[in-house]
């Protein structure tokens, strides 16, 4: 069984595969600011997403993105703001949600949900 720290890090990196594979470009990985952790910055075309990546082993209790609570989009949303004060660009940004879910752990497939835009 793996700790909740190397689930969170599998995830993140299952995440990461899947953007890439859809010609995004890895910008950042695990922003941490005091106001939080960014887990991935991509950009594609014109857009820089800010990603939250969720691992579940399934919906039963829930959908993944569900737990990107308001606070959470609080949190995210400083950061971001912090991380473009830091890094000027161009691009528009956007918040994005990748669901993973895998139920075996790292021992089996995963399913993956991308979800663009998924708050403001």
């Amino acid at each position: 069984m793996m700790d909740t720290r190397s689930l969170g890090q599998f995830g993140e990196e299952q995440a990461a595969r899947y953007l890439r594979r859809r010609f995004y470009h890895i910008v950042e990985r695990n922003f941490r600011c005091r106001f939080g952790e960014i887990d991935l910055i991509v950009r594609r075309g014109g857009i820089l997403a800010f990603v939250e990546v969720k691992l579940r082993r399934d919906a039963s209790h829930g959908e993944a993105r569900e737990f990107v609570t308001a606070r959470k989009q609080e949190r995210l949303r400083a950061a971001a703001e912090l991380w473009l004060s830091q890094h000027e660009t161009p691009l528009q940004p956007r918040f994005d949600v990748v669901e993973v879910y895998a139920p075996r752990g790292e021992d089996g497939p995963v399913q993956i949900r991308h979800i663009e835009n998924a708050f403001m």
